[in-house]
């Protein structure tokens, strides 16, 4: 049961990894090319079809690394990705959340490098977390 749990962590870490790979070096730069008219519809669906891919994976991530500590999971490279899970978590909820509810009237070019800016945090701390889930697979 744990190594399952455990390799479904992985791959959802992964997967986010990935993700914010994508978001960081694509759809936020991007986001400046769009033009102010058409800014607030494109914003608004780029969010609502961001959440519906992101929303389950940090679910499923936090969720499972839950169950894992619950499970008695002790591996200190994965104990260690806990720090930028955390991380993440309070980096979206605080910084990228509000950022992304302030883009939501228009573009704003201070919020959008912000955006771009802090998510690079974010970018390395998923990186990171993949980094020190893998030895923790062997």
């Amino acid at each position: 049961m744990t190594e399952l749990l455990f390799h479904m962590h992985a791959a959802a870490t992964w997967a986010l990894a990935g993700l914010v790979w994508t978001v960081q070096v694509v759809h936020y730069p991007l986001m400046a090319r769009v033009g102010a008219g058409s800014f607030p519809g494109y914003h608004a669906a780029h969010t609502r079809r961001m959440t519906r891919v992101v929303a389950p994976l940090m679910l499923a991530e936090l969720g499972t690394a839950g169950a894992l500590l619950w499970l008695g999971e002790r591996n200190p490279w994965w104990l260690a990705s806990l720090a930028p899970l955390a991380g993440n978590w309070l980096s979206t909820a605080l910084v990228q959340v509000p950022l992304h509810r302030r883009l939501s009237s228009g573009f704003d070019p201070a919020a959008h490098t912000r955006l771009v800016r802090t998510n690079w945090w974010r970018t390395a701390a998923w990186s990171l977390r993949g980094g020190l889930v893998l030895p923790a697979l062997a």
